[in-house]
This record gives structure tokens, sequence and C-alpha cells, in this order.
């Protein structure tokens, strides 16, 4: 005698989900699963729409980010000093900085999507989350020991890339190394000194910043005089030549102020030095 096929008992509900693939089907086993199949597909769509949605927020951010312009109500919401600062910043400087920051939101973003739809996908199969929450939050635990210098290092990154404490092409002094950047990248910071050696420092071990190429430099010129020189009438001299010299054709376009005399300086065995000053271009 031919033994027929259970009929699932959610296939009872007419007009369920469940009763309609069994009908489609005569499969039992996917009749009682498709509920959760569907549950599964919804939750896998939905995330990808997420994800989608904030990928666009983002570029679209960055994309006015590397015009100059930020969307209205970010602009109001962003802090006077803030702006102030994004104000100045260069095209070159502006793109890379916004990009990176954009690739890093992207990757957050995706993460945290994911991470939320693995978990209801869970929860769809009747997992207990509990112990798998306990021990992924001994795990990060752990990981975040064994990876506290990667952290602080993206971290740091991530503050100098937004503060704009110095770009491509900029000469800095890092403390470890000083030389000219060649590349800003959220862990390390590539330099290249002034004998071509290439210097890859970590950002989290970066204490001060000295960059020589932010704003204007200070064109400083020390002239060197006997002890029996007038230093009224040296001053006076200094203050002319320099004046000429910051005229002509070739040096008036670098020169954001005029030149100032600011006196004696130093005083040796030897004479005294007469410092004259002058705001530049870097």
């Amino acid at each position: 005698m031919a033994v027929l096929p259970s009929r699932p008992a959610c296939a009872d509900d007419t007009g369920s989900w469940c009763d309609q693939i069994y009908r489609w089907t005569g499969n039992d086993l996917l009749a009682r699963s498709a509920d959760v199949l569907l549950g599964i597909a919804l939750i896998v769509i939905v995330a990808l729409l997420v994800r989608l949605v904030l990928h666009r927020a983002v570029d679209r951010l960055v994309l006015g980010a590397v015009n100059g312009r930020l969307p209205r109500m970010l602009w109001r919401r962003t802090p006077r000093r803030l702006r102030e600062m994004a104000a100045p910043l260069l095209p070159e400087r502006r793109e890379p900085r916004a990009r990176t920051i954009g690739s890093v939101l992207r990757s957050t973003a995706s993460i945290v999507v994911f991470v939320i739809a693995a978990v209801m996908i869970l929860g769809e199969f009747d997992v207990n989350l509990a112990p798998i929450l306990a021990s992924a939050g001994i795990v990060g635990v752990a990981l975040g020991f064994g990876a506290q210098n990667l952290v602080k290092d993206f971290l740091s990154g991530m503050f100098m890339l937004l503060e704009d404490q110095y770009g491509v092409g900029d000469v800095v002094d890092l403390g470890q190394a000083s030389g000219s950047v060649e590349q800003v990248r959220l862990r390390t910071t590539t330099l290249r000194d002034v004998h071509g050696t290439v210097w890859h420092v970590r950002n989290g071990e970066i204490l001060r910043v000295g960059n020589k190429s932010h704003g204007y430099a200070v064109a400083v010129v020390d002239v060197p005089l006997g002890h029996g020189a007038d230093p009224t009438r040296a001053a006076a001299i200094a203050d002319r030549a320099a004046a000429e010299v910051v005229a002509r054709a070739e040096v008036a376009p670098d020169v954001l102020e005029p030149p100032q005399v600011l006196g004696v300086d130093t005083v040796t065995p030897d004479g005294i030095t007469l410092r004259v000053t002058t705001k530049t271009n870097p």
C-alpha cells in the first residue's frame, strides 16, 4: 500500500505562502520553509537597497566636497570653525581627502548593513543569538587589544584628513622624519626627504606636525654687521634694499607683505646681526 506524503500543517492556512508553494510543488519541506526563505529573501533585498541608498548618499557628499559644495542642511549644521577651515582648501587637496573619507564611509556602511542582515537571517532560523553576541563581544575585545595600534593609526589618519593638517606636496616635519609628503593614507604617511629617502610613518605615532607649506612662509635674512656700524643707518639701508628686491617682477607675485626690519637679533664677539623678514607664499 502506497504511503501518501504528509501535508504540512501550515498548508491548512488557505492563501498562505506555505499553502501556495505546497500546491505548486507538492514538497512539504519546501512548503514548511517558505516563510523562512521569503523572510531571508526580504532581508537580503532590503539590506541591498539600504546599502545602495547609503552609498549614493556618500557619493553625493563626496562629489559635493570635491566641488567645494555641501548640502545646505549639512552646511548649516557644520560649526563655523570647520566651515572657515574648509573654505580655503585647494581643489587638489580637497579631492583626495574627500574620496578617502568617502571610501571609509562606504566600507563602514556596508559592514554595518551586512552584519545587521546576518543577525536577522540567523533569527529567521530561530537561532539563539545571545551566545553568539556574547562570543562576538569577547572576540571583539580580544581583537581590540591585539589590533589597538592598527585602530589608533586609522583613527589618527581620519582626524588628519578631516582637519587637513597636511596634504600631498606639503613640506612637513613629523618628528620621526621630515620632507615632502608623497602620499597620505589612513594608516601611514609617505615622505621623501632631501636625500631622496622615502619614509613611511605610521599615523598613530605622529605626535606633532610642523607644516612648512600651509598658508604662508616667512623669509628670514640675517645681515652681519661689525661693532662699529650704526644699527639705525644699517636698518634703513636694509629696508630700502629689501623693498627693491620684493618689487622685482619675478619676486613680487610671491610676496604677501612688505619686508620688515626687526632690528638687532644677536650680539656676538664678532659683531651684531640685523634681521629682516617678509611673508611669502610657501
